[in-house]
């Protein structure tokens, strides 16, 4: 099972990219963040037409995720970050896929850094935390990924001083990531490449496509469950050069399961 996460930075606007990456890549599993559309402008048709089954979670103009799954429809089993019923910010979305639970998750900016902004990531960082504590007593194949807003380690950003007082980079956010890790999560990228500087976003802004002045910040976190089973796993950077990119690249790994004959079951009701 081949597992992406890809923030497109807007799905209308970026659909011919999603595509096409969609045709070359050919994910079984598709987490995107960043839809900046509605939840009745979601693209559904234009990706069933590609192969792909959704759900989406859609906000005007900001945030919303959204789980594409290869020749179904994924099954969702929740919507929404626990911990919080005020808070109606579509960053979090859930489902089945073929015995896999997949988690679809767009952490906070934070930034201004300290603030209001920075306050509100921690208290999300907080909740997915104890959420994620719960997913692993499942002891259930569990897969999260997304767009986390934190480059975990100096080797996951092109120049740490510069980045030290940034909401992505301050050690409380770096901290809250390594206790979520220390859980029992495996970093899927960073395990298959321990010591390469690797990167998932790239600045529109000061050519930091073309300096290669990048940031680690998209990340597949996988449960005890699954991690063994990891085999493969990269960012496609090339599709941030092509037209319209986005300014981060899809991130993949590679997960060989035997999956022949199975089907996605609930591993919770849904939650909306």
């Amino acid at each position: 099972m081949k597992i992406a996460t890809f923030n497109v930075n807007g799905i209308n606007g970026r659909l011919s990219v999603l595509l096409r990456w969609l045709a070359e890549a050919k994910p079984d599993v598709v987490c995107l963040q960043e839809l900046k559309a509605p939840q009745t402008r979601f693209p559904a048709t234009a990706l069933r037409d590609a192969g792909y089954g959704a759900i989406w979670h859609g906000q005007k103009s900001w945030n919303g995720v959204a789980i594409l799954a290869r020749g179904q429809d994924p099954l969702e089993t929740r919507r929404g970050l626990p911990g919080d019923p005020e808070d109606d910010q579509s960053r979090y979305i859930e489902a089945a896929v073929d015995g896999v639970l997949v988690g679809c998750l767009y952490m906070p900016n934070g930034n201004p850094a300290p603030g209001p902004k920075f306050e509100y990531k921690r208290r999300w960082f907080d909740r997915l935390t104890a959420y994620a504590e719960e997913l692993l007593a499942l002891e259930v194949p569990i897969v999260l990924a997304g767009d986390y807003n934190v480059m975990p380690t100096d080797i996951d950003v092109y120049n740490p001083d510069r980045w030290r007082d940034d909401a992505l980079f301050r050690p409380e956010i770096r901290d809250a990531f390594a206790e979520l890790a220390a859980q029992g999560w495996t970093d899927a990228i960073r395990t298959l490449h321990p010591d390469v500087r690797i990167y998932t976003f790239w600045d529109y802004f000061r050519n930091a496509w073309g300096r290669d002045a990048g940031l680690r910040i998209d990340h597949l976190l996988l449960s005890s469950a699954i991690a063994a089973h990891l085999s493969a796993g990269d960012v496609d950077r090339h599709v941030r050069g092509w037209d319209r990119a986005s300014d981060h690249a899809p991130v993949w790994v590679q997960l060989d399961l035997n999956l022949s004959g199975h089907r996605s079951r609930p591993a919770r009701r849904a939650r909306r």
